[in-house]
């Protein structure tokens, strides 16, 4: 446990050198405020916004920068680069590895070994790097130094509790890995849905173990009628005991459980469109500035484009805190510039 608390101050440290610098700086070479990263899974960039006010600060990675491709999840690695999942199929699924001061390309990180539409990436407390490989329902390893393929920790079986399209991925207070999955299983590159359950499992990385640590739960009220379970993140005070665990709902909803026992405590509503059925789907999530719970939706019609929009909470009380003269949970309504994202990262 001393390690993985390690592990999350190195990450607070470093994440912190990225706060002056890329677009949105404010001029006069003063620190910046807090900001999000987010990724246009249509759009192949990164775009960044005020945290308090939802204003645009630029694109800091263009349109296929470096090879980017459907990028998903982001993150900050103990060099204080960023790093971003990208591809969608064996041959262009890459961790891509940019700059965390200027976001210039740097170079492929990690590839191969069989990884097929990577989502989930997390840098573990014994200095591998896992991947999430959705498309080939496994949990690959990879030198969190050199990005060399190391192995395939965990593969899906196609039953109930197993890595069955394996989604985020994050390090608990713990130092346990837990994996959101979808509930699908890949056949010939492409997931196929059979009735599994969406759920959250607990993986030891020293020894192998993975058990269900939350079950899917109900449908959401004003959900599309299915569960697909997509971010998890804990608390940003697990030192303080403010460490509850977040799990968002591509189908509508963050529930927030008890770390320690996976039971539901409450749940926040993400339907911003305000129509049951909602008419938007759900992205990840991320903790910024003052506690703040963070998370990207868009709208689910293909026809629309999938515009964007971002969503802020209080994650102590779990009340929506809307931009001045937006409704709901709304920071950033609905923008063009947004493309179908999944991915958002606070920086400080």
């Amino acid at each position: 446990m001393r390690r993985s608390r390690n592990i999350y101050g190195a990450f607070v440290i470093l994440a912190a050198l990225l706060s002056g610098c890329g677009d949105g700086d404010g001029g006069g070479g003063g620190k910046s405020a807090p900001s999000l990263l987010i990724a246009n899974t249509r759009g192949d960039n990164v775009v960044r916004i005020d945290q308090e006010t939802g204003a645009f600060l630029g694109e800091v990675i263009a349109k296929g920068s470096g090879g980017l491709l459907a990028p998903d999840t982001m993150v900050i690695g103990l060099d204080a680069d960023l790093y971003i999942s990208s591809g969608d199929s064996e041959q262009n699924s890459a961790v891509l590895r940019y700059d965390g001061k200027t976001f210039a390309f740097k170079g492929k990180f990690a590839s191969g070994g069989g990884l097929v539409r990577p989502y989930g990436i997390a840098f573990g407390p014994d200095g591998k790097l896992y991947v999430s490989s959705f498309l080939s329902d496994q949990l690959l390893r990879y030198d969190g130094t050199t990005g060399a393929f190391i192995d395939v920790f965990k593969t899906g079986d196609g039953q109930p509790g197993g890595l069955n399209g394996p989604n985020a991925l994050t390090f608990g207070p713990d130092g346990k890995l837990y994996v959101t999955t979808e509930g699908s299983v890949a056949v010939d590159g492409k997931p196929t849905f059979p009735g599994l359950p969406s759920q959250v499992l607990r993986v030891d990385i020293e020894t192998g173990d993975m058990a269900v640590f939350i079950d899917q739960p109900e449908l959401s009220p004003a959900g599309l009628g299915f569960i697909s379970l997509v971010g998890v993140v804990f608390g940003p005070d697990c030192e303080g005991g403010a460490c509850d665990v977040f799990v968002s709902d591509f189908a509508n909803d963050i529930r927030r459980y008890d770390r320690a026992t996976g039971a539901l405590m409450s749940t926040m509503s993400t339907n911003y469109s305000g129509k049951t059925p909602s008419e938007n789907n759900l992205g990840s999530l991320a903790f910024g500035a003052g506690g703040r719970l963070f998370t990207v939706g868009f709208n689910a019609d293909e026809a629309t484009g999938h515009p964007g929009a971002v969503l802020r909470f209080d994650g102590a009380t779990g009340s929506p805190l809307p931009a001045s003269g937006q409704m709901g949970a709304l920071l950033v309504p609905e923008d063009e510039r947004l493309v179908r994202p999944i991915g958002v990262l606070a920086l400080p």
